[in-house]
């Protein structure tokens, strides 16, 4: 089993000796760019825990900004990393596991394990790991410009998108506090806020509207005429309440299209948005505010069906 492992070790060390393998081991912590031990002890060809013992020995050598260890938390972030992680796997497989917190080299703790290790390998192992560094302080230098620029426009993208969700918040929160209530009820002298109720409702029809009001005058036209252009109104009421041929054709001169058709079967006053939804309203909308109604909203689309299909059996157009 040992012998497999220092085969394996043997092997990974060939490979990872060119430089452009060498960036790949390499990890910003802390503010360094840092190596592992254990990905060290492959570049040098030795045991993880012979490179340590020989960084113990000599520890006046190896101040923090040389070497430190790391903590739980930026060993559990390493492993995250997919390349981090599949690395410190094969590692641990090829040395039987690790029991203790990995240690970071920074490339001044690098180039002091030339020393320590003692060994013309180490030295142009270092002398490779070092020059990958330059060239990636090199590389990070000229394109520090472009950089900047990135930084700038992730900023940016970051202030857009926490005006966007300030904007989508205020924009819910609007829907939440003014989310349609299926029951409401108004009492005498509230007579704006009926009326502003009941135009809210007529404006929402994009096909037509029907009101069932056995009472009706000038001031039902009124909140009718808030409609949508090409809304269609139909009234049904009673015929004793009838409303004057001037009115309704003056509606339709500036409103069109107002039908009024006749009905005994209703008591209570309906209003049906395009078909499919429907309110129940306590009073005639003539009277809004002026004493105490509610208006409901109901919920059940064979009711809505129900009355339609009542009214095509039972009205009368007006002559």
């Amino acid at each position: 089993m040992a012998e497999n492992a220092e085969v394996l070790i043997s092997k990974k060390h060939e490979l990872l000796l060119e430089e452009d393998k060498i960036e790949n081991l390499i990890y910003c912590i802390r503010g360094y760019q840092v190596i592992l031990d254990s990905d060290l002890a492959i570049l040098y060809n030795v045991e993880t825990k012979r490179l340590n013992e020989s960084v113990k020995r000599n520890i006046k050598r190896f101040p923090e900004n040389f070497c430190f260890q790391l903590t739980e938390d930026e060993y559990t972030y390493l492993k995250s990393q997919i390349a981090t992680s599949n690395m410190e796997e094969e590692n641990a497989s090829a040395r039987g596991g690790r029991r203790y917190l990995p240690y970071a080299f920074t490339e001044q703790g690098i180039a002091m394990l030339s020393a320590v290790l003692r060994s013309d390998e180490a030295i142009q192992v270092s002398i490779n790991i070092i020059n990958t560094f330059v060239k990636m302080r090199r590389f990070l230098a000229e394109n520090a410009f472009m950089f900047d620029r990135i930084n700038s426009l992730e900023l940016k993208q970051l202030e857009y998108q926490k005006e966007s969700n300030e904007k989508f918040k205020q924009i819910f929160d609007y829907i939440s506090e003014h989310e349609e209530a299926r029951q409401k009820i108004f009492f005498d002298g509230q007579i704006y806020d009926a009326f502003s109720l009941l135009v809210s409702i007529v404006e929402k029809a994009k096909k037509s509207i029907v009101l069932i009001d056995n009472y009706i005058d000038i001031g039902t036209l009124n909140i009718l005429s808030k409609k949508q252009d090409g809304v269609n109104v139909t009234i049904y009421t009673m015929k004793k309440n009838k409303l004057p041929n001037h009115d309704i054709d003056n509606f339709n001169c500036q409103y069109p299209i107002l039908t009024v058709s006749y009905t005994n079967v209703f008591h209570d006053r309906f209003i049906i948005i395009d078909d499919l939804t429907a309110y129940h309203i306590g009073a005639s909308i003539k009277d809004a505010g002026k004493r105490c109604f509610a208006i409901n909203l109901i919920e059940d689309i064979r009711i809505v069906s129900d009355i339609l299909h009542r009214l095509e059996i039972e009205t009368e157009e007006i002559s």
